[in-house]
């Protein structure tokens, strides 16, 4: 079975958005193919061969139930900003150094032989606070996949962000986490800052 691309991978710095592929089934009347009619048409259908190119292209369109699926990509509450202050000065607006923020999200999916194979992907910026002077700042990023409430995947990347002014901006892309899946789970791709040791 040849991998079946499900969503396309959009422009994750500014604008994102997500791209669904939805099968369109045409009805078609069945006529009197099952008995209770004599038409020309009725058996000129009945008695029709597809041709070779005809079968193929059928096959083509005919995606399985988990092609039309995609796990959804969110953002950890509460990790969705991190903050750096100076001293033991946490939450005071005057002493903060940095922070940064998650602005947006995406995941690109191909479904093969019982798995879905994602490439997941988060921007996002680093600003300067009143007591901020790095011109360099790592990013901890972790992006995790649950499947049925269990781990199935889980990464913390280091990401270096340079400052320019007052602001640097980041992207990581993570590419071909494998996922089984049979149909009917529930499955999750988590992104969030984790500034835990």
């Amino acid at each position: 079975m040849h991998p079946t691309t499900i969503f396309t991978w959009p422009r994750i710095a500014r604008g994102l958005s997500a791209v669904a592929v939805a099968s369109a089934l045409a009805g078609c009347s069945m006529g009197s193919m099952f008995g209770g009619g004599n038409s020309t048409a009725d058996a000129n259908l009945a008695n029709a061969t597809p041709s070779q190119q005809q079968i193929a292209a059928a096959q083509a369109n005919a995606l399985p139930a988990i092609a039309t699926e995609c796990p959804p990509i969110k953002v950890r509450q509460g990790g969705e900003a991190m903050f750096r202050y100076s001293g033991n000065n946490v939450g005071v607006a005057s002493q903060l150094q940095y922070q940064g923020v998650i602005d947006e999200v995406s995941r690109n999916c191909v479904a093969s032989n019982g798995q879905i194979q994602v490439t997941m992907g988060a921007s996002g910026r680093i600003l300067l606070g009143p007591q901020g002077s790095q011109s360099q700042v790592t990013a901890p990023v972790r992006f995790a996949v649950e499947r049925n409430g269990q781990a199935v995947f889980t990464e913390k990347y280091d990401i270096p962000v340079s400052v320019a002014g007052n602001s640097g901006e980041f992207l990581k892309v993570v590419e071909n986490v494998n996922i089984p899946y049979l149909g009917g789970e529930s499955i999750t791709i988590w992104v969030g800052f984790d500034t835990r040791g």
